[in-house]
């Protein structure tokens, strides 16, 4: 079916309803995976050979590997057709594609999931239009790529693969399929919202937020990452807290040498289990749920380390039973902490959600939540009546990195919200 096919109707309850046409295989077929350095390059004169911007997509085995690299990359490209590149055996050599692809304006869904992982074998865009996030410029209630593209395209795109383990080798045909579907019509529906945002006069907002993306570089380090294991808030003793942290830490190191996902070398649960147990031998340890299995028990003498060095640690060297925060409390603590923050926070908060449903933009994309909390916390009325309340404001974003359609917007909000006696009419 093409994707210029147009959506049918069947009667339903007296009224006819669109339903949407099932996309269930490219027009042109699945093209033979490119995977070869013969291969790339011939890739690479048919992409030039093509017009306009490129649809891209990335496969990634989330869930099965440790690192988030992908395994397979999609291209479509008007009068060029589609493209399906194996970068596995190929990642040295892909400079005769980036030299064709990274000056044009690439077209992803949820751009920033797949740009780290493209960026690591050299291939980064020019310019960018990301169609999940135009939905929710738009308003969409849902942006998932397969509910944007029923709602403007009217087909239903093949479902089933995207969680899939894509390092798997050979890929069976029917990924190829689903890999090819997902940029068929990234094109097409990128005209779509282009037309959708133009009606809005949200344009010029895209274009900011779309250029944003593209200054972010690759995710930032988390720290203490061990403190998001689940199940973790049953913990109740620092020294308990050590073991957690030293057997996900052996977790961790295991996981990325083998490149496998932590979880699939052992649960989070079985880390909270036997950190609260503290099993003083690998034989009690293997009595414990998950840990007496074969392939734990090879295992045994790593996570009994673990918990010995969790023993043997000094209490001046005990993990704090609060987590660090690298600015305001949780929100849960506010009013507890600070009365007046919490309360300037359901006035902030009360007048975000008005100003999202008048313009049809979710609330955490007229502004940076982190940003926001940061702002409502450390905001101070101004001692001096010639000090203009909403300059700061303004000021504070811009150094939180604030783009400007945003600031235009939800500065005189946040100001009225936050300092209503300077607000005056007009």
């Amino acid at each position: 079916m093409s994707a210029e096919s147009s959506p049918e109707t069947t009667p339903d309850d007296e009224a006819n309803v669109p339903v949407a046409v099932p996309l269930l295989a490219p027009a042109d077929g699945v093209p033979d995976v490119v995977d070869t350095p013969d291969a790339v390059r011939a890739a690479a004169a048919l992409l030039a050979a093509g017009h306009g911007p490129l649809a891209v997509d990335a496969e990634r085995a989330s869930g099965f590997r440790y690192s988030q690299r992908a395994y397979l990359l999609q291209f479509r490209r008007r009068g060029a057709g589609t493209v399906l590149l194996d970068p596995i055996p190929v990642s040295g050599d892909l400079a005769p594609l980036a030299e064709v692809i990274n000056p044009l304006e690439w077209v992803l869904h949820s751009a920033d999931q797949d740009l780290p992982g493209l960026a690591e074998l050299g291939l980064v865009p020019a310019t960018l239009y990301d169609t999940e996030l135009a939905g929710r410029l738009a308003g969409f209630d849902r942006v998932g790529l397969g509910a944007i593209v029923e709602r403007t395209l009217g087909l239903a795109l093949q479902k089933g693969h995207g969680a899939a383990d894509w390092s798997t080798r050979p890929l069976p045909d029917t990924w190829l399929n689903y890999a090819a579907l997902d940029v068929e019509v990234l094109l097409e529906l990128r005209d779509a919202m282009a037309e959708e945002l133009d009606r809005q006069d949200k344009t010029d907002w895209a274009a900011q937020e779309f250029a944003h993306i593209l200054t972010l570089g690759p995710p930032k380090p988390k720290t203490d990452r061990w403190r998001r294991t689940s199940g973790i808030h049953a913990i109740k003793s620092p020294r308990t807290l050590a073991a957690v942290r030293e057997l996900w830490t052996t977790r961790d190191e295991l996981a990325a040498k083998r490149d496998v996902a932590p979880s699939r070398v052992l649960p989070d649960s079985a880390i909270v289990a036997a950190a609260t147990a503290d099993p003083k031998t690998s034989r009690e340890l293997e009595q414990l749920p998950v840990f007496g299995g074969p392939r734990q028990r090879r295992s045994s003498r790593l996570w009994a380390t673990a918990l010995t060095r969790a023993r043997a640690l000094p209490t001046s060297e005990l993990p704090s039973m609060a987590a660090s925060f690298d600015g305001p409390p949780p929100v849960n603590r506010w009013a507890r902490r600070d009365p007046d923050a919490a309360a300037r926070l359901a006035d902030v908060r009360a007048a975000m959600t008005e100003l999202s449903e008048s313009v049809s933009v979710p609330v955490e994309n007229l502004l940076m939540p982190d940003l926001l909390r940061r702002l409502v916390w450390d905001w101070r009325t101004p001692a001096d009546p010639a000090v203009d309340p909403a300059e700061l404001i303004d000021a504070r974003l811009v150094e939180g990195g604030a783009r400007p359609w945003q600031r235009t917007v939800v500065v005189p909000v946040l100001t009225e919200a936050l300092h209503p006696s300077q607000v005056t009419d007009g």
